[in-house]
């Protein structure tokens, strides 16, 4: 009974972590998530490669979109789910540096 008390409460605590880096794509383009890791989810649309430049745009439900930085492109129209890094430029405004 132990054990099973002990993997539940493991497995609460992982599934809570993993939630609270879950974030909107709206949220995530604000000064405070700047250097933070989150999973942004949504449509993968424009993917670009030019070079070592790649990476497309994912746009949620709500209409936001925001840019990928990414050596692995998205399939466009696909669902994804993408780790990352929250980045500011000052040409391209937010961005998402993906844990590839």
């Amino acid at each position: 009974m132990r054990k099973i008390l002990t993997l539940l409460s493991i497995l609460i605590v992982a599934l809570l972590i993993v939630g609270c880096s879950s974030v909107s794509i709206k949220e995530a383009k604000s000064e405070g998530y700047i250097g933070k890791t989150v999973t942004l989810s949504g449509k993968a649309d424009n993917s670009i490669k030019i070079g070592s430049l790649s990476g497309y745009t994912i746009k949620d439900k709500e209409g936001e979109s925001i840019a990928v930085k990414s050596d692995t492109l998205a399939k466009e129209g696909s669902e994804v789910s993408v780790k990352g890094t929250i980045m500011k430029d000052s040409l391209f405004g937010y961005y998402l540096l993906a844990k590839d």
